[in-house]
Parts: structure tokens; sequence; C-alpha cells
């Protein structure tokens, strides 16, 4: 698998609407432009259920709907609902849906379907065999998931969902960790009924970097829309590149495009990994998980610059790193970050409200093995990370003013934590 500790215990300007040929290496795959636009004309008409990600009202009394997503084992058979309370940081169970390996989740916006990568088929899974997209209807009031369909990825080892802004598609990054197929991300069409459409379109990616047994082929980890719904960035950790591209879902240039710039370089070596924007847009971070840094970029119309990069590990830190999970706080004054590793930390940075950049304020051990992700509740009040190879979640109190986690964490048992998703109950 892709995750740090499994891979280190093994030592433009055309549109997309047919296969054609661009001055970087990509590869495309894709139904017909007139199919794309057909759809496109289709879900617009449609009154769409399943918006972008986020979740609904805040409930009046503070409690939301918590799924955790995890890898299936004999500890866990796929998705757990808990009910969480904002006010408390208590935590109790509800129910739970099997799938295979729903290492990351993502909700639509009113909080009425929820979709999961199935991760497949890992590192000793035969490359012929592809990964899965899983949707359910979630009933938020009572905690249930119920199935609705599944659809293919479209590539190995799916790791990352994302809902366009308006809501009409859902993208997936395909890590691969087979060279053949390779790293790719695909696009899928949303339903009124939520369910997932067949893929419209999978973009693979060519490259590599110099890391050996990490970056022998492209890796995408990520898919990300800019806030202003108009650009997509896929960020290949096997090519060292942030991938940029222009979404126009009414047709008029194809569903997506690459993008004049088209791509940002980054450091050999480092491995980006995931993205995250500022609340007001104007910059993003980056975490690079074979270096363990944060970079941060301005954003303006499309193009990212890097502006800053700051190191996760404490000075003189000997041993293995593995930057994975970042977020911001819902107030945009604090970013953190995970890594793995022999770490097993989360570092705190206070965000500069006019540059955007980034100081370091504190660190918290995530009192486990490999904090692939982590989350803060909507009311900013707590931030739970699951550790993945110690079968443990972690809800931490956070304090507002200085961003760090009080100690004395509540902690859950439950078997290989992954993902977090929220939504309100009301």
């Amino acid at each position: 698998m892709h995750c740090f500790n499994r891979a280190a215990a093994r030592s433009a300007s055309r549109p997309f609407g047919r296969r054609f040929a661009l001055r970087f290496p990509l590869r495309f795959s894709t139904s017909t432009a007139s199919i794309i636009k057909g759809l496109a004309l289709m879900v617009s008409i449609l009154a769409t259920s399943a918006s972008a990600q986020g979740t609904a009202t805040p409930p009046a009394d503070g409690v939301y709907d918590l799924l955790v997503g995890t890898y299936t084992g004999p500890k866990s058979e796929g998705i757990y609902v808990y009910r969480f309370d904002t006010k408390t940081g208590q935590a109790s169970r509800v129910s739970s849906a099997q799938t295979v390996n729903p290492s990351y989740l993502v909700a639509s916006r009113d909080g009425r379907f929820v979709y999961a990568v199935n991760e497949l088929p890992g590192d000793n899974g035969p490359a012929t065999t592809r990964g899965d997209i899983s949707a359910f209807r979630f009933d938020a009031k009572s905690g249930q998931l119920t199935f609705l369909n599944k659809v293919s990825s479209e590539g190995n080892d799916p790791c990352y969902l994302s809902i366009s802004p308006d809501g009409r598609y859902l993208t997936t990054a395909n890590y691969s960790v087979a060279a053949d197929p390779g790293g790719s991300f695909a696009v899928f069409p949303l339903e009124a009924d939520g369910k997932v459409g067949k893929a419209v379109l999978t973009v693979h990616h060519e490259g590599n970097g110099p890391v050996k047994g990490r970056q022998d082929n492209a890796h995408v980890h990520s898919t990300v829309f800019s806030p202003d719904g108009h650009y997509l960035f896929a960020q290949d950790l096997g090519a060292d590149k942030l991938f940029s591209y222009r979404y126009t879902p009414d047709g008029s240039r194809g569903l997506l495009g690459p993008t004049e710039r088209r791509y940002v370089d980054m450091k050999a070596g480092t491995g980006p990994r995931h993205l995250v924007f500022a609340p007001d847009g104007k910059h993003a971070y980056l975490t690079s998980e074979l270096a363990a840094t944060v970079d941060v970029f301005d954003y303006r119309d499309g193009n990212l610059a890097l502006v800053q990069s700051v190191p996760m590990t404490k000075p003189g830190f000997k041993g293995e790193v593995g930057a994975a999970a970042i977020h911001l706080s819902p107030d945009g004054r604090f970013l953190y970050a995970s890594n793995r590793g022999d770490a097993n930390e989360i570092v705190i940075y206070a965000v500069d409200p006019a540059t955007g950049h980034l100081h370091e304020v504190g660190r918290q051990s995530s009192l486990g093995k490999a904090p692939r992700e982590f989350s803060i509740d909507p009311s900013g009040h707590w931030l739970i990370v699951g550790n993945q190879n110690s079968d443990t979640a972690f809800v931490f109190r956070r304090d507002l003013q200085s961003g760090l986690l009080e100690a004395n964490p509540t902690r859950l048992e439950i078997g290989s934590p992954v993902d977090f998703a929220w939504v309100s109950p009301s």
C-alpha cells in the first residue's frame, strides 16, 4: 500500500475530449466530447442533491455525526458512524457499514450522501485489479448508511476524493503502487439520487523522481478544486509536480483542460501529497511526504507561486519521516500537519493573516503509530487523529486562541482508522 509505513516496510490549451499529445507526459482516456457535454447539460438541469463537500447548518445541540473510514481487516469491517458532542468532545458509536478499505471519505454538503474509495489492490494484489468508488445514502438522524452503488475507480489504489464546488462531479486520485497502469485521476458524474456514475474522464500521469521505490512512476495522491471552482489541482508524489487543469462543466472547452502553465515543479524527491486552500482563497498549503515539509503558495486565477517552505521535523531529528494530512482551523488562523515515520506527531503552525506565511507554535504526539489523517470538528474546538497502525484514535481539545492541543485526550478503539467526515444531523 502506498501509505508510508507499509512502503517503508518493503524498503495547455486544448480541452480533453479525445486522445491527443501534449508537451508534458500524460495519457488520457475519456468518452467522446459530445457525451461529456450531454452529461454536463443533464446534470445542470437536475436539482443536484450532492453538492460540494462540507456540512449543513450547525446543529443547535452541537452534536454531529462523525464518520470514520478505515483499512479493513481483523479489527475493522468498513465505515463507522459516531455521535460526536462538540460541547464535551465525547463520541459514541452508532452504526457501521461493510465496505473494503474505505480509506478516504467525502460527504455531500447536505449530508444525504457519502462517498468512499475502496483502496485496492494494495501492495501485494495483482496490478490488473482496479479500485472502486462506493456511494451510500446517509440518514443523519439515525446514523445509518445504505449502500447505493459502486463503480470502478479506473485505476489502482484510489486514495482521495473531492466533489466539485458545483456538486456535479466527483474526482478520485489513483495512487497506483504498480507502474502499470501508474498514477492517474478520474472524474465521475454524481446523479440526483446520490449514485455515482461511471467515469467520464481518466487522466494518466507519467514521470518519476529520484527516490527509488517511492518515485519509480507517477503516484497521484490528491485532487483538489480551487475555491472559485474553476480549476483542479492534482498532486503527484511520484513526478514531483502539481498538475493544474481548467474546469468547464458547461462543456464549452471540454470538461477539463490543461492550464497554460500546466504544472508546478516541486523540488526533486520531495513527494507532494496533499493540498489545502486558505478560506479567503489567496493562499494554499502543501505537504510533501518524502521531505516532510509544508510549502506555502500565493494563489491567483489558477496559478500557484511558492513563497515559503518550512520543515516539519525538529532540528537534529534523526529517523524516518512521512508527511501526510494537512488541515486549517475553521477560522484559518492555524494550520496542522501530520508526520508519520518515527515522528508520529501533529505539527501546529500559526498563519500570518497578511502574507499567509507560517510560524511553528507547537507539536503534539499522536500517541500512536502512523497518524495518516486527522480532522478538526466544524466548531473548531476538537481535533481527532487516527493512528492507523495502532488501532486507536484520540480526540484532543483545541485551544482556539493559541491553536495548541491540550493534554489528556479521549481515546477511541478503532481498527486501522484513517479518514474522518462530519455531517450535521439537523
